[in-house]
């Protein structure tokens, strides 16, 4: 680990950052143009102390996913990204890590989606990153570990997860979602973490292994669309995706026409946010 060059790096993309750049308001009494330290934390989701010490070489060596955290809160390119990984003493990231690493450009896009739900997919259903209301509408993802970080794989493993759409939707949905996934194996391989997927997929339920044989396959997403939410009710949506050149990951952004009462519904879930209405 090379802490003095480690430092400089980070301390460098840090001060070349600005407010905007990541979403935050530049505020009356910034007295330089970079981020703060503990605005990266934040972003990072890190103690401000230890990225502190990162900075001033007294930090102990960052974990691979602390070095992805800090990668996406700094906005690096996949160049970037390798060269942090290895200067802090790893190994290039891993595919896991590189396929989970969100794109710049995406990332800048959501940073200014700031009053309608919004979130990064992978090509597996895993989501990478989203703004509030996206969290207030779907729930916090950061909670899903291994398999079940992909959206497709909670779809066939866990009933609750089906609830966000209307049950007469559910069928259409599920072909979707194996859909998608027949594309995303075609594109990463039988050794893939799609690979897996579909494999652990095919023992555990019965109805994806059934669709699975349908040999479906398709990268779109529905441009309009009925999602659930346990306490706003039925909230319909217009549905906008964009996606990376190599289309691994997706941008989707859900709007509703303005002065209807799906516009106000989306409104409401900022102020919502993933706290329950009180009764």
């Amino acid at each position: 680990m090379d802490r003095a060059e480690l430092a400089a790096f980070l301390r460098r993309r840090r001060e070349e950052l600005r407010p905007s750049d990541v979403g935050l308001p530049v505020g009356a009494r910034r007295r330089a143009n970079g981020l703060r330290r503990e605005e990266v934390a934040s972003l990072a989701a890190m103690s401000t102390d230890y990225y502190t010490r990162l900075e001033q070489q007294r930090g102990p060596q960052p974990s691979e996913q602390m070095l992805a955290a800090l990668a996406r809160a700094l906005r690096l390119t996949d160049d970037e990204r390798d060269y942090l990984f290895r200067v802090a003493g790893r190994n290039a990231p891993s595919p896991q890590v590189t396929a989970t690493h969100v794109a710049p450009a995406l990332q800048r896009v959501l940073d200014r989606l700031n009053d309608t739900p919004a979130l990064i997919l992978s090509n597996l259903g895993e989501i990478l990153v989203q703004n509030r209301y996206a969290e207030a509408l779907y729930g916090d993802s950061s909670q899903f570990t291994g398999l079940a970080r992909s959206g497709i794989y909670r779809w066939f493993t866990n009933p609750e997860e089906r609830s966000i759409y209307p049950e007469h939707d559910r069928d259409r949905q599920s072909r979707a979602q194996v859909a998608n996934l027949r594309a995303a194996y075609a594109a990463m391989g039988a050794k893939s973490r799609a690979g897996e997927l579909v494999r652990v997929l095919q023992r555990e339920s019965a109805e994806f292994a059934s669709i699975w044989d349908r040999h479906e396959v398709s990268k779109r997403f529905e441009d309009h669309k009925v999602l659930v939410h346990p306490q706003l009710g039925e909230i319909e949506v217009d549905c906008q995706a964009l996606f990376t050149e190599d289309q691994s990951q997706m941008l989707l952004v859900l709007t509703a026409p303005p002065r209807t009462e799906a516009f106000d519904k989306l409104q409401l879930l900022g102020v919502l946010g993933t706290e329950n209405f009180v009764s």
